[in-house]
């Protein structure tokens, strides 16, 4: 037989094509959909208490200080209780961890909607139910990567994401003109009913497991699991750098802790502070909701690994023009920009799951996510001091240009990691 040349489209030139999962595929899996409508019920509920929280502080006070600062504790608790609650999800099933921590939740909110609840007393609860959020995100968290596998947890994250985004576009929008007609208790009644919804969901749709167990089979205590996590995602250089890009948030997720005072710098015109408030708090979820659905639908999944680094810096560069006191419009231009880049966060989610092995999954959630709440609160509280001197404006550009550093330093150790990644990528695709 005689010899013939090796084709440059066989063997080892021949890269096979990344497919491309579609949102139908991954929507008709039963335990998605439970998981899905369940987190998009609670946190619709959750966006309307929080718009009636921060509208009452303001306007009971006047201080952007005050207003950032309650809206800071929504995010502050999982810095103590995150590490330590998120084990919870290994130690235990994780459907059952998420039931009970609906039901936890549903029973201090209905506590919360008692008329003439004491204000410290709110914000003793409010804590409570945030802290509780700990160990639920975490078991949803590890519980996805089982339901969805490959590229299917990507799409489904955007869908998660561009649905949760797209419920904080509807909840801070609306919500000014619906606290304005059911008041905020009955707010946080519509929110504790939410919570349960979710619970039936969860219990209807998400078949039982069992608890997530290390491989040789031990039970550690609650103590040397968040060490033992503490270990596997600090340890791991590109968990490292993963880890980094999700805490970023804490930059440009600063210019919704202080929307109130920006449109009190904004109004006069015929639109209410409110109204105005409502739609700089919907500008970024709504360009979020946009950067994932095409970043996930049109994008391949090396693609989002290579893109990460550039989308991580538009998340911040759009929030130094601000300094020159664009009028709304343009504010909200830039503020939607900047949500489009934070698409980036989808890439970054699916390279950590890539890194962490099951066992210890809910663990390692956990703690980022603490951190990324724990940053949120912290850039929020520290954004609301510096307006108090300086203005929204300025502090929102002061951020935009802390945070297009810290992405550039980012993106830079991101190229170094990426490569394994990418590889592990391209063979479950």
């Amino acid at each position: 037989m005689a010899a013939t040349k090796p084709s440059r489209l066989s063997g080892r030139h021949r890269r096979p094509p990344e497919g491309r999962i579609t949102y139908g595929e991954v929507v008709a899996i039963r335990e998605f959909r439970a998981l899905w409508l369940g987190q998009g019920m609670s946190l619709l509920g959750d966006q309307l208490a929080q718009v009636a929280l921060a509208v009452l502080v303001y306007s009971r006070t006047h201080s952007a200080l005050a207003t950032a600062a309650v809206y800071a504790l929504t995010y502050l608790p999982p810095i103590i209780g995150g590490p330590l609650l998120a084990g919870l999800a290994d130690r235990y099933p994780r459907r059952r961890v998420m039931l009970y921590c609906d039901l936890l939740r549903a029973a201090l909110l209905a506590l919360m909607a008692v008329p003439g609840m004491p204000f410290s007393a709110l914000c003793a609860l409010v804590f409570c139910v945030v802290l509780l959020s700990a160990p639920f995100s975490a078991a949803r968290a590890a519980l996805l990567p089982e339901v969805l596998e490959g590229d299917r947890y990507v799409v489904g994250s955007a869908i998660q994401n561009v649905t949760n985004q797209a419920v904080q576009m509807l909840g801070f929008a609306a919500g000014g003109a619906v606290i304005a007609g059911l008041g905020p208790y009955r707010a946080l009644a519509l929110d504790s009913a939410t919570f349960l919804g979710s619970a039936l969901v969860i219990i209807s749709g998400v078949r039982r497991r069992p608890a997530s167990l290390r491989a040789d089979g031990a039970r550690l205590s609650m103590w040397t699991m968040t060490r033992a996590g503490a270990r596997l995602v600090f340890g791991d250089r590109r968990l490292r750098t993963l880890v980094l890009f999700a805490w970023l948030c804490g930059f440009y997720v600063l210019p919704e802790g202080i929307a109130v005072p920006y449109a009190a710098r904004l109004g006069g015109g015929a639109l209410p502070v409110p109204v105005i408030t409502g739609l700089l708090m919907a500008a970024m979820p709504t360009g979020t909701v946009a950067g994932a659905f095409f970043f996930s639908r049109f994008v391949t999944p090396s693609g989002r690994l290579h893109g990460m680094g550039w989308l991580s810096m538009l998340t911040c560069a759009p929030l130094i023009v601000c300094a020159m006191r664009p009028p709304l419009e343009g504010v909200i231009a830039l503020w939607v920009l900047s949500g489009i880049g934070g698409a980036y966060q989808l890439a970054a989610n699916a390279a950590f799951v890539q890194c962490v092995p099951p066992a210890g999954r809910a663990q390692a959630f956990g703690l980022v996510q603490s951190g990324l709440l724990a940053a949120q609160g912290i850039g929020i509280l520290i954004g609301g001091v510096a307006a108090q001197k300086l203005g929204p404006e300025p502090v929102v550009a002061l951020a935009g240009a802390a945070g297009l550093s810290v992405a550039a330093v980012l993106a830079m150790l991101w190229t170094e990691s990426r490569t394994e990644i990418i590889a592990k990528v391209r063979a479950a695709a």
